[in-house]
């Protein structure tokens, strides 16, 4: 079982320890230092861009949230997003929306810890190995094997997603 001691982090690195700590899997904590981009973490994390999972706080309704796991090579694509959920409009969260629904910063955003909002996890997201996510803090991620991330979040995959840059056909 990992352990983080931050000598006076946030709450929101605490909350996320805990969570993962409260399941009972193993894990690891990896800081990692100040980074732009998501290639720039992957490589800091030293995991494949897939492996990484970004945590998008999407809007469906005034107050109301869903969480999406996505693959660091991977994008929202909107329209499977809506059909999936059967609504007609969804946004993301603005960052100061995010932290008041999870309680994490932007870039540190996780599910363990963030509440009882809907996940879904994208069909990409490999389902064995390693696989690395926010830690509640900026520069922290945890890494935990796909099968006990999935016993632990649980959530729905579905495919809402597609290859990061690709532009979506107006026909």
């Amino acid at each position: 079982m990992g352990s983080f001691t931050d000598g006076g982090a946030a709450d929101g690195g605490n909350r996320a320890i805990a969570a993962i700590e409260m399941s009972g899997v193993e894990y690891r904590v990896v800081e990692y230092g100040e980074v732009t981009t998501v290639e720039e973490a992957a490589n800091q994390r030293d995991i494949a861009l897939t492996r990484l999972l970004k945590t998008m706080v999407v809007r469906l309704a005034d107050g109301e949230f869903i969480l999406i796991l996505v693959p660091g090579d991977r994008s929202i694509d909107w329209g499977k997003l809506r059909r999936h959920l059967g609504v007609r409009r969804l946004a993301f969260a603005s960052a100061d929306e995010a932290l008041t629904a999870t309680g994490y910063v932007h870039g540190a955003i996780t599910p363990l810890g963030a509440g009882e909002w809907p996940l879904i996890i994208d069909e990409t997201v490999p389902g064995d190995g390693e696989l690395s996510l926010g830690g509640g803090l900026r520069g922290v991620a945890i890494h935990i094997d796909a099968a006990d991330l999935f016993a632990v979040v649980g959530g729905v995959r579905a495919d809402v997603t597609k290859a990061a840059g690709v532009q979506r056909s107006r026909s």
